[in-house]
């Protein structure tokens, strides 16, 4: 009786608080969405499973839990982010479609052709971007199997189409005579897009998971592998680093440069995301592995010369390891920044594998500790990264086996969200106990892909977790899951979330991409206030002169930052994300909800670099609403054609 007095009674002081059902429902109540189908091109393959080494082929359902990805953006130049790529893994087709009842073009499947293509690739994710500066969004697209592929945006059509996007190469520049791909087989999970060398232009991240080996092909060699370790693997395909050159009118030049000491570039890396912490304009750069230590650098490159420095958290007596950033054994599944707790400074949500009764860390929120730029600065120089991990605390640190994350302001009220893609492979018999022995496996069985417990079709792991929608409790700083309260209930596995204004009605839109089922578009129809929101789209030049003919504002302020005070005085922080995450990328542009500040001016501190790498800085009083703003030396409001 007195032990189970005990155990009672800690029970009671360790549970975390939950929100009542009033107050779920008091929450739930400031979001509505209408979930709509997104249309694809008619006769796609429904494939379950992919074809796989035959070293692999006792753990496929395993080796196909990934590829799912969307983004959303403007393609077609009318100035809204209403288009969106889809990977969808059932057909390995990259699709680009008009968001539902946005758009008037057919959808349609982009033709890699006349590129060195196979069977034996697929495509894993599909990243907006102006890569040759002249205005127009392209597509980076990034696979198994090959290098990645930019079909850059010819804009030929009065509407868009597939001739509108031209494939080009974009690191493997060699000749294929018998048609057949010979290049590096790069296995990419993860992108980031960013202006890493401060010279004005955008510049390539490529992060590989597997090894350089033919994952996909059912004849390949047995050279495949798998990680080397649960809790600290480092034999991935590595990170690549790759710096924007020069444009042509048929291509754009990309040069691999020697960024991140290799001791640190070879995790198995399933999310990117940069932000600037210390004000420099130069975003540092955070790297979400599976089965083992994160990593985060702090960015000091250089105009032409790119480098990052590893930064690691500062442990506490009473810190868990795990719990310090870049000492983890975790399973990094993805990261975004974004000013979570409304202080005019970026933190970071990170993805993990939560599973309870499965495999249960922790996802990360870690909360951004430096007062100011000028700390976060000095900080940085001395190797320590600025954060604390508060996720328990918040009640986000666990879901389930989590995924992409987006931060985002959904109902206007000035604090963000968070959309979390969970669950891993569907089936009908749970196969977590075998997972389980795998886990506490000695580390030297796990490379050989032959040691692992059989994942087949009809097996699952994980496999039936909705996605998580991330509401700040209203008179707490603890957060409540609210995917079942707004319907949210499909329990397909999820990958990929994009967020944007698909209807430029001044609420944010979502699509998620689920693995091995239909992508869904989720339209925001919550209630709205009048001018409660501020929207900027932001632009450089696309031509020498700053003068545009026709056709698109410009081309993405790639690194802008945007830092308000509201007529409250209080700050918040946000940047034109060029691409991040794990298989899911937001739009371009910069938003904020105004909440109680509504219909005010809001004071706006714009920094930027030019196409030439100059830093500037602006301050403009705004008024709620969108503006779109081009940036050269001076910050200047335009109307979108």
């Amino acid at each position: 009786m007195v032990v189970l007095a005990v155990v009672a009674t800690l029970f009671g002081v360790a549970r975390l608080p939950a929100a009542s059902a009033a107050e779920r429902a008091s929450l739930a109540a400031r979001f509505h969405f209408t979930k709509m189908d997104i249309a694809l091109p008619p006769g796609l393959p429904m494939r379950t499973v992919r074809q796989v080494n035959p070293a692999y082929e006792h753990i496929r359902s395993w080796i196909s839990s990934v590829g799912a990805a969307v983004a959303i953006n403007d393609l077609d130049g009318q100035n809204v982010a209403n288009d969106l790529c889809l990977v969808d893994t059932r057909s390995d087709a990259v699709v680009v479609t008009p968001a539902p009842g946005t758009g008037s073009y057919a959808p349609f499947v982009l033709d890699p052709a006349p590129l060195p293509m196979s069977d034996t690739m697929a495509p894993m994710g599909c990243t907006p971007g102006d890569f040759n500066l002249d205005g127009w969004n392209d597509l980076l697209v990034y696979y198994w199997g090959r290098t990645p592929v930019v079909f850059l945006n010819n804009h030929s059509s009065a509407t868009l189409a597939r001739s509108d996007f031209t494939p080009t190469e974009l690191i493997w520049q060699a000749t294929a005579p018998d048609g057949r791909y010979h290049g590096p087989e790069w296995n990419t999970n993860a992108v980031a897009v960013a202006d890493f060398d401060g010279d004005g232009k955008p510049d390539i991240g490529v992060f590989n998971y597997f090894p350089d080996t033919e994952v996909l092909n059912p004849q390949g060699q047995p050279t495949v592998q798998m990680n080397d370790s649960m809790s600290s693997a480092k034999n991935a395909g590595g990170a690549h680093v790759l710096r924007w050159k020069s444009a042509t009118e048929s291509g754009v030049v990309y040069e691999e440069q020697y960024a991140i000491a290799p001791k640190y570039a070879t995790g198995w890396t399933l999310g990117a995301g940069s932000a600037d912490l210390d004000g420099d304009l130069l975003p540092e750069l955070y790297l979400a592995n599976d089965f083992g230590n994160d990593r985060f650098f702090h960015n000091v490159s250089t105009p032409g010369h790119i480098k990052f420095s590893l930064d690691q958290g500062s442990r506490g007596p009473f810190d868990p390891k795990s719990l310090v950033v870049g000492h983890d054994s975790f399973k990094g599944m993805s990261i975004d920044f974004g000013d979570l707790m409304a202080t005019g400074r970026f933190d970071m949500f990170v993805s993990n594998i939560t599973t309870s009764w499965g495999l249960e860390e922790s996802n990360m929120v870690w909360c951004n500790t430096a007062a100011d730029a000028a700390e976060a600065k000095a900080q940085l120089a001395d190797g320590e990264a600025p954060f604390q991990n508060k996720a328990a605390a918040l009640n986000m640190a666990w879901i389930g086996w989590g995924w992409d994350a987006k931060m985002a302001d959904f109902d206007n009220s000035g604090q963000l969200a968070v959309v979390q893609a969970a669950g891993f492979v569907k089936g009908k018999i749970n196969r977590f106990n075998w997972l389980q022995e795998l886990a506490a496996a000695n580390d030297l069985m796990l490379q050989q892909p032959q040691m692992w417990p059989k994942a087949e079709p009809g097996d699952d792991i994980a496999g039936s977790q909705p996605f998580g929608f991330w509401v700040k409790e209203t008179d707490d700083e603890r957060f409540v899951n609210l995917s079942a309260d707004l319907g949210f209930t499909d329990s397909t596995p999820s990958r990929g979330i994009a967020v944007g204004d698909a209807d430029d009605d001044g609420r944010q839109d979502f699509v998620v991409a689920h693995q091995w089922g239909a992508p869904a578009y989720f339209h925001n129809d919550g209630p709205i206030g009048s001018g409660d929101y501020l929207g900027l789209r932001l632009y450089r030049p696309a031509s020498a002169d700053g003068q545009n003919t026709g056709g698109p504002l410009g081309t993405p302020a790639y690194g802008a930052v945007v830092t308000i005070t509201t007529a409250d005085g209080k700050k918040h922080v946000a940047q034109l994300d060029g691409g991040g995450g794990h298989s899911g990328k937001r739009s371009f542009d910069v938003f904020f909800g105004l909440g109680a500040n509504a219909g005010k001016p809001v004071s706006a501190q714009l920094s930027w670099r030019d196409l030439s790498g100059a830093t500037h800085a602006r301050q403009l009083s705004l008024t709620a609403g969108w503006h779109d703003i081009l940036l050269t030396t001076e910050a200047k409001e335009v109307q979108a054609r």
